[in-house]
């Protein structure tokens, strides 16, 4: 379990309905093929062993003798392989016969976790055969020599890791009643639910559980591993499709397809979990005190491997499939636009005033400023859309900018910015060949003075154009592009800002498309030292700040998933992987850490914004920090690894 990653799967092995020993033996072959790959969690369907349609054979004794055998057989095949495993089997105990889950590791029986909710309808008659597992709780079944618990409450817990890797255990029913016994599992610190089920395939099944999968775990903040009956079973009245699929928080990591595999693997981010529970209060204040009835048990298996399953994904901000970018770009860009449409209403503003560069952020803001005032019925003729050129402004982001401005029916004008900015510098005594930040500022500075003044005169807005990215790394200049009147792109970070605009242009089309082709193929910069001797962009943002989506990268594993240092050099690693070479990520790991933490003070005074994904910075919601951290826990672990 390195990083706190947890290997797991689900598998639906082929059966024989009422023999025991063959399904053990299917079983086995599943166990040491699993063990290769390092798997620590392995779940098999509900009563695997005897298999779910035996029906009144399940009173036999000799059915329920032959399932012990049987179980004895798996535990042993356990012996020497570091893993947990879930298996199905009937149960008696005390003149009652109970529909079980036996978890095994390391050649031992560890409990009986009994089924509570036994449904009793349509096509199945479980009540016929079985008592809830309520009637168990606390009892003791002699099995080889030794009594093992049962009990409809079990936990069991990695020895080495007992805080963090819990599994408890649910059986099919139980995830469909109103309240599952896994909500009450997770309250008392379980992280890992397995269900054994014996799910019946019908017509619109596989997407209910798929739902019902992704509420339980979201709500709960858990890992579900679900593991389904297939091949094999009677197909006198039913038919199973082996449908196991296993979820994190409310995601679908894996799943084997109806009538498929049968095998579902996947790494569980379980240090992710355990940092979302730390972070929902509403979570821990629904914690009950520990319940008595429950069954703690230990073992070994957990192992240090390597990920080898789950992908990382390089850009965590923007959907992979091409249909989820679009529509969550549409959904983006309504919530912008309306959030601006509001503001705007509220204070009564004639106008909105933009400084518009050329560049993506400028970009998007006026897309929505222009989205906003469609919703207000108002003409496009009243945003006001400044270019400000100044010493590094190109021809080639000026031209930019004015066929936008003029694509888009907005008011274009120009304000050119060096004379005055050079008057300022005679009068600070600041000598312009001397290229330092006071000259770059000072041109943003006159820059958002010009656009706030505008407004002032005109009854107008200044929409702000940063974006997530620069916010974090305070990639911006105090009181200078770090101000605005409304900021629309607050939470958006720069590689989510491109998909936008893409996504902004093929929706609109035309001339509009055109220039917004042209602007995403320009080079970030923010423009404010002079082109080289070709007249080229000389400034190059990421150079100085590192990729933006390495920035993405770890700003998301910061905030979101509350990874550290190791742990996101370790993902990063294998996100880009052919790409960036281990230093290099290194390096800009280190760099992220040291200007997140020292630029806390232009986050404390940001203007209002709106939040439209699931991290922002605002220090009014999101973010409370104080300006003075220290980052030193967080740079000397990166700086040694």
């Amino acid at each position: 379990m390195k990083h706190q990653f947890l290997k797991v799967a689900a598998a639906s092995p082929a059966l024989r309905v009422v023999d025991p020993q063959y399904n053990a033996q299917k079983i086995i072959e599943v166990i040491e093929a699993q063990a290769k790959k390092g798997t620590e969690l392995l779940v098999f369907p509900e009563l695997s062993i005897s298999g779910y349609t035996c029906g009144d054979l399940f009173l036999q004794k000799t059915l329920l003798d032959g399932c012990l055998s049987a179980l004895k057989e798996i535990a042993e095949a356990t012996k020497g392989h570091p893993m947990l495993v879930f298996v199905g089997l009937p149960v008696s105990y005390r003149d009652r016969l109970f529909n079980c889950a036996a978890a095994v590791s390391g050649g031992r029986v560890l409990a009986f976790s009994a089924k509570t909710h036994l449904p009793n309808r349509s096509e199945f008659y479980e009540l016929r055969h079985f008592s809830s597992g309520k009637e168990a709780d606390g009892g003791m079944v002699s099995v080889f020599g030794s009594g093992v618990p049962i009990s409809a409450h079990v936990i069991v817990a990695d020895r080495r890791h007992p805080e963090s890797v819990r599994v408890a255990c649910e059986i099919c029913e139980d995830l469909w009643v109103p309240v599952s016994p896994s909500a009450e599992h997770c309250r008392q610190g379980a992280t890992v639910i397995v269900n054994l089920s014996a799910s019946n395939e019908t017509v619109g099944k596989r997407e209910y559980r798929h739902k019902l999968l992704a509420a339980q775990s979201g709500k709960n903040l858990c890992a579900y591993v679900y593991a389904d009956a297939g091949e094999g079973e009677s197909a006198s009245d039913m038919v199973f499709a082996g449908n196991n699929l296993i979820y994190e928080n409310g995601t679908c990591l894996a799943e084997s397809e109806p009538f498929g595999s049968g095998i579902c693997e996947a790494e569980i981010d379980v240090g992710f979990l355990l940092s979302e529970r730390r972070r929902m209060n509403s979570y821990r204040d629904s914690a009950p005190a520990p319940d008595d009835r429950y069954v703690w048990c230990s073992a070994d298996f957990i192992t240090e491997g390597d990920l080898t399953l789950r992908k990382v994904d390089p850009l965590p901000f923007v959907p992979q499939e091409a249909g989820a970018r679009k529509e969550r770009a549409e959904l983006i860009l309504s919530m912008q636009a309306h959030a601006l449409a509001r503001r705007i209403s509220q204070i009564g503003a004639k106008t909105a005033v933009l400084g518009i560069s050329g560049g993506l952020d400028s970009t998007l803001a006026l897309l929505v400023t222009c989205r906003a005032f469609d919703l207000l019925k108002k003409d496009r003729k009243s945003i006001l859309a400044y270019t400000m050129p100044g010493f590094g402004t190109s021809k080639q982001t000026k031209t930019n900018a004015d066929r936008l401005m003029c694509a888009l029916g907005v008011t274009p004008r120009t304000v050119p910015i060096s004379d005055t900015v050079l008057s300022h510098f005679k009068d600070i005594g600041h000598d312009p060949a001397v290229r330092d930040s006071a000259y770059e500022n000072a041109q943003a500075r006159y820059r958002t003075m010009i656009l706030m003044d505008v407004a002032n005169a005109e009854g107008g807005l200044v929409v702000g154009t940063g974006d997530l990215s620069e916010l974090a790394l305070g990639w911006c200049t105090y009181n200078g592009d770090h101000m605005s009147m409304y900021a629309v792109n607050c939470s958006v970070p720069k590689t989510l800002v491109k998909h936008l605009v893409r996504a902004e242009g093929e929706r609109l089309g035309g001339e509009v498309h055109a220039v917004l082709s042209a602007i995403l193929g320009t080079e970030l910069s923010p423009e404010l030292l002079p082109p080289d001797e070709k007249g080229a962009i000389a400034q190059k943002t990421e150079d100085l700040i590192g990729p933006y989506e390495l920035t993405d990268f770890y700003l998301w594993h910061f905030l979101r998933r509350g990874d550290g240092p190791a742990k996101t050099l370790y993902l990063a690693e294998r996100a880009f992987a052919g790409k960036y070479d281990r230093t290099t990520l290194k390096r800009w790991l280190v760099s992220f850490y040291k200007r997140f933490f020292s630029q806390q003070f232009k986050r404390n005074c940001v203007p209002d914004g709106v939040k439209v994904g699931s991290v922002s910075l605002s220090p009014r919601a999101d973010l409370r920090m104080p300006s003075d951290a220290s980052a030193a826990l967080w740079i000397r672990e990166a700086e040694s690894l």
